[in-house]
């Protein structure tokens, strides 16, 4: 009878363990998770990445150890074309990845070999503008300066804003532009004070408050537009790219370019991962951005935290892909490299191109 006895209770200890096992934890559990940086060694996507999974391995059941892997080039794309076709689907990799990877199938369709809708979006830590600015010696202090002469622009690869949003506006308000691809991001910075480039595109407001904040304090660099949906408060003076569309349809390519600000710096995983792990570290990111530590941390790096949700954001990145056909059209006709954008040879309905008239 208590041999009985003992076995009952043995059997019953095995079943309820394996009711309150954590299939997620037990995944997790003393393993090692790789996060992909498609951002270059010192930039905001590779400093603000790496903070971030400092702390947020504690949040995740079963607290694996995140190992961060830089690749980087293309404009973030060999990152998220390998994040997409090669990486393993179980959880183990997740990335960081720049903030018009949702654009790129529609702009560079050759060379992105992925569809953004289909990743698990986990978050995104800042919502931020970017931006394109000047060297102080150049003289070049506005949008209407840049089409009056060439103005040398260091990008860091045809995928990226740094390059997509000058071509755009060569094309469509006849900004003069001269874009030199394959500097990574802190690069730009040092050929610009050298004198090599008079120009960067794409820097995030983020970076200048942060790392780049003498040459603010300075007036080392003119701000020439903000890229982004709505003005940064510290930089309310610097109008935004909406603003110059003269019409329907301009107004559409701006807009579009201009919704990378809610994309910001985000985490992805894999199209695949199983739901509950996803559901994971995406609690996980949450957490982390409520993380005392994390926040003071991110604080004295001088790195902005205004989250956006992995709900929300993936909301915007499947609003992104709903693009109507005819703005397709627009858009990629407007990201040509070396065409002036004629509206009325793109879109069906010719009001859209009614409006001002250059100035």
């Amino acid at each position: 009878m208590l041999g009985r006895l003992i076995a009952w209770c043995t059997t019953f200890a095995t079943v309820a363990g394996a009711a309150f096992a954590d299939p997620v934890a037990d995944f997790y559990k003393g393993r090692t998770v790789t996060v992909v940086i498609s951002g270059s060694t010192g930039s905001t996507y590779d400093v603000g990445t790496r903070l971030i999974v400092k702390y947020m391995s504690r949040y995740i059941p079963g607290q694996p150890q995140i190992v961060p892997k830089s690749m980087i080039g293309a404009g973030h794309l060999i990152a998220t074309n390998y994040l997409y076709n090669a990486a393993e689907r179980d959880g183990s990799v997740i990335g960081s990845i720049g903030e018009t990877v949702p654009m790129a199938h529609l702009l560079t369709p050759q060379q992105a070999k992925f569809k953004a809708a289909e990743f698990f979006w986990l978050g995104n830590p800042a919502i931020t503008n970017t931006t394109i600015i000047t060297w102080h010696s150049t003289g070049v202090r506005n949008l209407h300066d840049a089409m009056k002469r060439d103005v040398v622009l260091g990008a860091s690869g045809a995928g990226s804003p740094s390059s997509q949003v000058p071509q755009i506006l060569n094309n469509v308000l006849g900004t003069r532009f001269k874009i030199i691809n394959g500097f990574p991001a802190t690069a730009i910075d040092v050929a610009m004070e050298r004198g090599e480039v008079e120009a960067r595109g794409g820097i995030s407001l983020g970076r200048l408050k942060s790392f780049r904040r003498a040459w603010i304090e300075e007036k080392k660099v003119h701000l020439l537009v903000q890229i982004g949906l709505r003005p940064d408060a510290m930089f309310v003076d610097v109008p935004l790219l909406e603003t110059y569309a003269r019409n329907e349809a301009e107004r559409r390519v701006f807009r579009f370019m201009s919704s990378s600000s809610m994309v910001g710096r985000p985490l992805v995983a894999p199209p695949g991962v199983p739901a509950e792990r996803v559901a994971a570290l995406r609690r996980a990111f949450d957490l982390t951005m409520q993380d005392r530590e994390f926040l003071a941390e991110a604080a004295k790096l001088r790195l902005d935290v205004e989250p956006l949700p992995a709900a929300e954001l993936q909301a915007v990145v499947a609003e992104i892909a709903r693009t109507p056909a005819e703005d397709v059209a627009v858009i990629q006709a407007a990201h040509a490299a070396g065409k002036f954008f004629n509206c009325k040879d793109v879109v069906k309905d010719v009001k859209l191109c009614e409006g001002k008239e250059a100035e």
